[in-house]
């Protein structure tokens, strides 16, 4: 029996002007943010998911809920450290992420180095084992007009 296994987690906010933009553990400087009930992290929510699905234990919502006030404009940074407990408390840790973040706007390679850096602290990897990436859509559908952003996130994780 392997004691690897990997999750894969999606996540899609959209977006609003007047919000601020909070992706990887950072903000990020444009007009539009994510709309959420917490702070919008869609980067963080996905690997949330992630690691979650990664020990079959469901789903950040399961364990969030966006009808709880405790979690009102929580930093998604708090809900990461608390999925790496939950994976500690269950034998797991982390191996390495993968996160590709689908943006038509703002240009996101400048941050990505910053996200990385704050994954890898939250999570307590190296950094040479968080991978974030960011890609636009070519102008097409819902990413592509602008209106949200979306995040692809696979994790591998060990139990121990």
């Amino acid at each position: 029996m392997t004691n690897l296994r990997i999750g894969h987690g999606f996540d899609v906010h959209a977006l609003a002007d007047g919000l601020n933009l909070r992706l990887g553990g950072i903000d990020i400087p444009h007009t539009k943010g994510c709309v959420a009930h917490s702070d919008g992290d869609v980067v963080l929510h996905a690997i949330c998911d992630a690691m979650l699905g990664a020990v079959a234990m469901g789903d950040i919502g399961q364990h969030f809920p966006d009808t709880s006030a405790e979690f009102k404009g929580i930093d998604s940074t708090i809900l990461l450290e608390r999925c790496v407990a939950l994976l500690a408390e269950n034998g797991y840790s982390l191996v390495n992420i993968d996160a590709t973040i689908q943006a038509q706007a703002p240009k996101l390679m400048p941050h990505i180095d910053a996200m990385r850096e704050c994954i890898a602290q939250k999570t307590g990897l190296p950094k040479d084992c968080v991978s974030v990436k960011a890609t636009t859509t070519e102008r097409l559908g819902f990413v592509g007009r602008k209106e949200g952003i979306a995040v692809d996130a696979v994790v591998l994780v060990e139990k121990h």
